[in-house]
């Protein structure tokens, strides 16, 4: 099931398979799973000595199943010999494969990859995908060694095969192919063009085919085939000749030694139109062009793996430095594995930035479109890789959800339509709206950038404030949503509920705080007021010993705002059906997830909300399903474990509960184990991890495609937080303060950190009479002054680089807070260093 995203994030991508296939070609501005070109496979021919040649398809023997109306059929020749096996290593951005095969006089690897570089989205966004064989010779002779690459042209104007056109380049040092359609027009959103090439190096030659020899039955895969095995070079042009290119770099490799194969794809497909890749647009301009940003920037393919070529070298090695730290932390497998798999999602079709750089993801990816459009506000509320490894990306975000989304009454319409600023779509969620009033303070927590603050409080105080509009969600102003609120079940809540109150809650403490820093005191106290009031009353109302549940209340439909309710819900808002009721709700706490993330204090009691949680690990996490009833979607099975959405083992179930109560998604499970870790229950949140990524193993599904309404979902991205969680590295760019509070017990822990001005590692070495700091920023910076760190002592020393940091101390309940004289700018030149001595 192994399908490893290559492209840049918001620039579409191709998998490698597991075998080292190349499969679900998604370059074409939406989703296109199940599709490969006709022929598009890397072969290999070698000959050590005086030896008879060897050639083999450069991939693993094709697995079961091997049923069809035609067998396996022809396409990419699946009767030509293969490789016996192959060893897939994924942790993204970084794929390797060593393939086995006791037959032949060398060994064989492939990493492939394309640039990831967090706080770089340009650099991050390149419609390329790098791929590196390497090949060791282990014998006593040299070994002559061939590598081609076959791709048919897939740029097809409907049925027709006419005038796909392939055009040899050479620049410096990479050669290729260029692959276009003339006969589409230069509005169509096929039009555009792909590359594929080679950089043979110093010790390659290079051969090239612009078209397999042409011929009837299968005449030219084995002309080719005949011709690529006698000499492993492709010699002259045939003519006449067919779209099937090929790329053929031949090397010498010394007994003993190893030579590289690099071959580089490109894409560029400048036509993104809202009717082509199923986003909603204002009446009239469906087939507008909303363009890609990556073909701003190049004119074609061409110049878009010329430019990673001439550039490998550093986006390489940037994206293997993010790779290693995240690799080097010392938290749990299953973290780092769920945390870095979910990444993925960025390359894939679920995100895309239009022409004016702007970003913006559907829900998921269907099979051959996108799936629920609009930057979704109430599904990519629980994302956090944006604010933490693309700030940038979050800021459009935000201003999505801030700018025309949200009407003149404060309502944020929770879909986005493109092109922007020309209409809107729907009405408010409740959950939505108040999510992104938290993530907008998350985004200015990461940065302490005041500036943004101040330029757009005025609408994030609209939005919160649309809350008290009559027959609102707080109409009479308690701290406590009543009303009808949508939210992500795709129904309403009728009645208080913990999900989308303690979103608010959440809100009005992001709200007090940002008023505050804005000079808005007056509305600061108004929100500290109504949280107090309305956490009080949640406490006292809604918590039933163990868990918060919903009170259901009816209302008559003139009693209800417009805007506030879908046609998806209950018909009858007196007694509404589509209720949580008495259930345990793994969304409970949701709004509590988001602000706990960035560093937020409870907004409940403490003792509630742990056991909330215990009970939702009690409750709602089944070891195995093969017991629990489910009648609607299904993404578990049988033995597998699994966090249910909600649980009426102690309750009993409305005859028609709320949609999806019954299922199990990753994109929820992460948010409640990222809780669970910063409440004391690591192990639980650990072990609920562990069996969700359990469930995508490569065998029964794809480890780099967690779905819930499409592929590549886009909620499941809240892995991220996992890793926030665990790090306990928590940054206050207003205060420039930070706490590092790892949530792992070990005397030697190091982990990755991110920030919207840096990213880098951190280490903390605790030896009997000291504890030892350190800070290393691997791009960009990290400003600070303030440090909360897990140790007690009477002498503190702090470094920035080789320079003594002046700095006071300060106990505080079992920590040490270090201030230093004046705020230090860290930076790759000069990492910090402070030691705490007993």
């Amino acid at each position: 099931m192994i399908a490893f995203p290559l492209g840049g994030v918001a620039a579409g991508s191709v998998a490698l398979g597991g075998r080292g296939q190349l499969r679900d070609w998604e370059i074409f501005n939406r989703p296109n799973k199940g599709f490969r070109p006709s022929y598009a496979f890397p072969s290999i021919w070698m000959q050590a000595g005086n030896e008879k040649p060897v050639a083999r398809v450069l991939e693993s023997r094709i697995l079961p199943p091997y049923e069809g109306q035609d067998g396996l059929g022809s396409n990419n020749v699946p009767g030509l010999s293969r490789l016996e096996g192959a060893v897939f290593t994924g942790e993204y951005p970084l794929a390797h494969i060593d393939f086995e095969d006791r037959s032949l006089p060398v060994t064989v690897a492939l990493d492939a990859f394309s640039p990831f570089i967090p706080h770089e989205p340009d650099d991050s966004g390149l419609p390329v995908a790098v791929f590196r064989y390497t090949v060791k010779n282990p014998g006593h002779t040299q070994a002559k060694v061939s590598v081609a690459f076959s791709l048919d042209n897939p740029i097809r104007n409907g049925d027709t095969d006419q005038q796909r056109i392939n055009t040899y380049r050479s620049e410096a040092h990479v050669q290729g192919l260029l692959m276009q359609n003339t006969t589409l027009t230069q509005a169509d959103p096929m039009s555009g063009t792909i590359a594929l090439a080679a950089v043979p190096g110093k010790n390659g030659t290079l051969s090239y085919w612009t078209g397999w020899p042409a011929g009837r039955w299968w005449n030219s895969p084995l002309l080719f085939w005949d011709q690529f095995t006698k000499s492993g070079e492709l010699g002259a042009q045939p003519d006449p000749h067919n779209s099937v290119a090929a790329l053929c770099v031949q090397q010498t490799i010394a007994a003993g030694g190893s030579a590289e194969f690099l071959f580089l794809l490109g894409w560029h497909f400048p036509n993104r139109t809202p009717d082509w890749i199923g986003w909603d647009a204002p009446p009239g301009e469906e087939k507008t062009v909303i363009g890609n940003y990556y073909a701003t920037r190049f004119h074609d393919a061409w110049q878009a793996v010329v430019y990673t070529s001439e550039n490998l070298e550093r986006l390489e090695a940037k994206t293997r430095l993010f790779a290693d730290a995240l690799r080097s932390s010392t938290l749990p497998a299953a973290v780092k594995d769920a945390a870095s798999a979910n990444l993925s999602t960025l390359a894939t079709t679920t995100c895309f930035r239009t022409a004016d750089g702007e970003f913006h993801g559907f829900e998921g990816s269907d099979d051959t479109r996108g799936c629920c459009f609009g930057n979704c506000t109430h599904v990519w509320n629980y994302e956090t890789v944006t604010p933490f490894l693309f700030p940038s990306f979050a800021r459009s975000l935000r201003r999505s959800a801030f700018g025309y989304s949200m009407d003149d009454v404060g309502a944020i319409h929770f879909r986005q339509t493109l092109p922007d600023g020309k209409s809107r779509w729907g009405f408010a969620a409740a959950d939505g709206q108040m999510g992104q009033i938290v993530h907008a303070w998350l985004d200015w927590k990461l940065s302490g950038d005041n500036a943004w603050l101040h330029e757009n409080w005025p609408r994030i105080k609209k939005a919160l404030e649309f809350a008290w509009i009559q027959g609102g969600w707080d109409s009479n102003r308690d701290g406590v949503f009543e009303g009808v609120q949508h939210n992500t079940y795709d129904v309403e809540f009728y009645g208080p509920n913990p999900m989308c109150s303690v979103y608010y809650l959440a809100a009005l403490r992001a709200s007090e705080q940002m008023a505050h820093a804005a000079g808005d005191d007056a509305s600061a106290q108004r929100y500290r007021s109504l949280l107090e009031k309305g956490s009080q009353w949640i406490d006292a109302n809604l918590f039933n010993g163990e868990f918060y549940i919903q009170q259901v209340r009816g209302f008559h439909k003139d009693q209800i705002a417009p805007n506030l309710r879908s046609d998806m819900g209950s018909e009858d808002t007196e007694h509404p059906e589509y209720q949580v009721g008495s259930g345990c709700f793994v969304d409970q706490l949701i709004g509590q997830y988001v602000a706990s993330v960035g560093g937020m204090d409870p907004l409940l009691s403490s003792e509630h909300i742990r056991s909330a949680l215990q009970s939702i690990y009690r409750y709602n996490y089944k070891r195995s399903v093969a017991h629990h009833d489910n009648v609607a979607r299904t993404y578990v099975l049988n033995d597998e474990a699994a966090v249910v959405v909600c649980d009426y083992g102690k309750a009993e179930r409305p005859t028609i509960p709320f949609p999806y109560f019954s299922e199990a998604w990753t994109g929820i499970e992460y948010p409640a184990a990222t809780l669970m870790m910063l409440y004391g229950m690591e192990e639980q949140g650990i072990e609920i991890v562990h069996t969700s990524r359990a469930r995508y193993d490569g065998e029964k599904r794809n480890p780099w495609d967690e779905a819930e309404c499409g592929h590549h979902y886009a909620r499941a991205m809240s892995a991220w937080s996992l890793f926030v969680a665990l790090s306990g590295f928590v940054y206050d760019g207003p205060s420039s303060s930070l706490t590092v509070v790892p949530r792992v017990s070990s005397d030697r822990f190091e982990c990755f950190w991110s920030a919207a001005s840096g990213w880098g590692t951190f280490s903390i070495r605790k030896r009997p009479q000291a504890t030892q700091l350190r800070i290393n920023v691997l791009h960009g910076t990290l400003r600070c002054r303030t440090y909360e760190i897990a140790a007690s002592g009477r002498e503190i020393t702090a470094h920035l680089g080789s320079t003594s940091l002046q700095c006071s101390q300060q106990d505080k309940a079992g920590r040490t807070v270090v201030t230093l004289a004046e705020a230090a700018t860290l930076s790759p030149q000069s990492p910090l260093q402070i030691e705490i001595r007993a």
